[in-house]
């Protein structure tokens, strides 16, 4: 069995990925310019700004940071070098889940020899993955501990995909649903909620079994909603659609770092986990995913369904001495007003006022734009 080390965080370091479409500034249909894009950009934002499986996005990363206020400068300062670096391409960024007319039939895949692996290896699935999400990561201090973490935070991942919808939008098409990114992520074999493990070494077992019988190329090819990163010394948390704005991306990333260390707390004090059914959580996702923000999720302490504003006020209240430990006080208060402007409630509200799909990419650009 080849050993997967897990690298100890000390501290809840965070780091976030944001997952951005390049869209042409006239049509505000996607296009495929990812290489010129990444040769207009400074020498030392390579690393951190990178291509991704459709050469019509890109992502951004920030380094570790101790603090939300910290991730939140990495990201302005990388995203306005970004946009500085496309305007004279007629490009801009567009902050959604999934495009709202352009179909996955046109992009193309990026040059690389991983994804053309993907792509033999999933055909049509992997094609249809022009979709675009929120990763953050949270540090951890064992891989035990990492896969406890993952575990106890099934239950949330649910509100998590609510406060972030921004995909109601395929092959130009209104689904119905809030977060269609969810259900094309679905169609990945191994994406989704994860399977409950009990500890890392069950988790290295599974690892090598899938990469030795052929199922994955790589441990990176593991796309569930929640994972441990072994290098990082993480647990990352990839659930969510690509919210509308910074400051829902960083409202959204307070509420997940004091999620994870307060669990993580609670795991070295003993706490016990009382258990769930798995249907519960998958009831949630699916409510989340059709919903919204106007889903009612429930309760997997008495199995009453509540709305999300009561879950997420309830919630914040309960994380606030978390997030004055971790001086993010602010921006986990700000979670509380995400029911109300979702991305996928601003795109369904401006379509309906203007029955234009391009109205609505042409729209929500200002909401995301970084200036200064």
């Amino acid at each position: 069995m080849t050993p997967i080390r897990f690298t100890p965080n000390q501290f809840p370091t965070i780091g976030v990925e944001v997952e951005l479409q390049l869209v042409d500034a006239q049509t505000f249909a996607l296009t495929s310019a990812i290489d010129e894009v990444l040769r207009r950009l400074p020498e030392q934002m390579r690393g951190t700004v990178k291509p991704e499986l459709m050469q019509s996005y890109l992502e951004v990363n920030t380094g570790v940071n101790r603090t939300v206020a910290e991730a939140r400068a990495d990201l302005e300062k990388k995203i306005r070098t970004v946009q500085t670096a496309i305007e004279p391409m007629g490009l801009e960024l567009f902050w959604g889940a999934t495009h709202p007319f352009s179909s996955w039939r046109d992009q193309q895949v990026t040059v690389d020899d991983r994804y053309h692996r993907l792509v033999e290896l999933m055909q049509d699935v992997a094609r249809r993955l022009v979709t675009f999400g929120l990763h953050v990561h949270v540090g951890v201090d064992t891989g035990d501990k990492a896969i406890m973490v993952c575990d106890r935070m099934l239950r949330y991942l649910p509100l998590l995909l609510a406060l972030s919808s921004n995909s109601p939008f395929w092959e130009g098409r209104n689904t119905g649903l809030h977060s269609n990114r969810s259900k094309i992520m679905e169609g990945l074999p191994t994406a989704g909620l994860p399977h409950q493990m009990r500890n890392w070494s069950e988790y290295v077992w599974l690892i090598n079994h899938l990469v030795d019988t052929g199922f994955i190329n790589t441990i990176r090819e593991i796309w569930w909603d929640i994972r441990p990163h072994h290098e990082f010394g993480t647990v990352e948390v990839r659930v969510c659609d690509m919210p509308a704005s910074l400051d829902q991306v960083m409202a959204i990333t307070a509420l997940i770092q004091c999620l994870v260390h307060a669990i993580s707390n609670e795991i070295d004090a003993g706490t016990f986990q009382s258990e769930y059914h798995p249907m519960m959580v998958q009831q949630n996702k699916w409510r989340a995913t059709r919903y919204g923000a106007e889903a009612r999720l429930v309760s997997t302490r008495d199995f009453q369904p509540r709305s999300v504003q009561d879950v997420v006020s309830d919630l914040v209240e309960r994380l606030l001495p978390t997030a004055d430990e971790l001086q993010c006080r602010d921006e986990l208060l700000a979670a509380r007003s995400l029911p109300e402007n979702t991305g996928a409630l601003q795109q369904l509200r401006i379509y309906d006022a203007t029955g234009s799909r391009r109205e609505v990419v042409r729209q929500m650009l200002p909401i995301s734009r970084i200036d200064g």
